[in-house]
């Protein structure tokens, strides 16, 4: 067995010179074929992700269609169809609705489906101020009645709550008579 490792060397040195051996055909049948097999120096170049890139890309796309373009044909349309507010005369005993103030259709729109009543909305601000301002008194009457209470010194406070000596009494006679039965042991 040993002595085939002996034929290994000279084959090796063979096969250098196999390309000699072959004819011509063979020779370009074989590096045609392996011209084809790779077609050409193509390496795959390891890169990051572009997914986040490509959803980004879609989603803004998609919203912009879903949004600003209809947005934009519902304005076009307004400026040019309904147009701006002309001013009139008011018909007597007619009071104008707040929304009816502005000129534009949009903010018509706006001011009539989406913001609240300006006089609403004042009422409500009032009504705030209002609040602080009974705070404010109950605060300040609470130091005034403070300040007479200690000036005086004559008045438990007026969160005060008297003790009750009913419950009191109670235990200390049960306490004494459970001292007589017990004796003096």
């Amino acid at each position: 067995m040993v002595s085939w490792s002996c034929f290994v060397r000279p084959a090796a040195q063979l096969a250098k010179y196999r390309t000699i051996l072959q004819t011509p055909a063979v020779q370009n049948a074989v590096q045609m074929q392996m011209r084809q097999m790779s077609g050409g120096h193509h390496h795959m170049i390891v890169q990051p992700s572009r997914f986040q890139w490509n959803k980004f890309k879609d989603l803004l796309h998609f919203y912009v269609m879903l949004g600003v373009i209809p947005i934009t044909a519902i304005v076009m349309y307004c400026n040019i169809f309904i147009g701006p507010a002309q001013l009139q005369e008011i018909p007597e005993g007619y009071e104008p609705k707040y929304w009816e103030y502005h000129k534009h259709p949009i903010s018509r729109f706006i001011a009539r489906y989406i913001l609240t009543n300006p006089q609403q909305e004042y009422e409500k601000s009032m009504h705030h101020l209002y609040e602080e301002d009974e705070k404010a008194k109950i605060r300040k009457l609470e130091e005034q009645i403070r300040a007479k209470m200690s000036e005086r010194n004559d008045y438990k406070a007026y969160y005060y709550r008297p003790v009750v000596a009913k419950y009191h009494r109670i235990s200390k006679e049960s306490a004494d008579a459970l001292e007589e039965i017990r004796g003096d042991n």
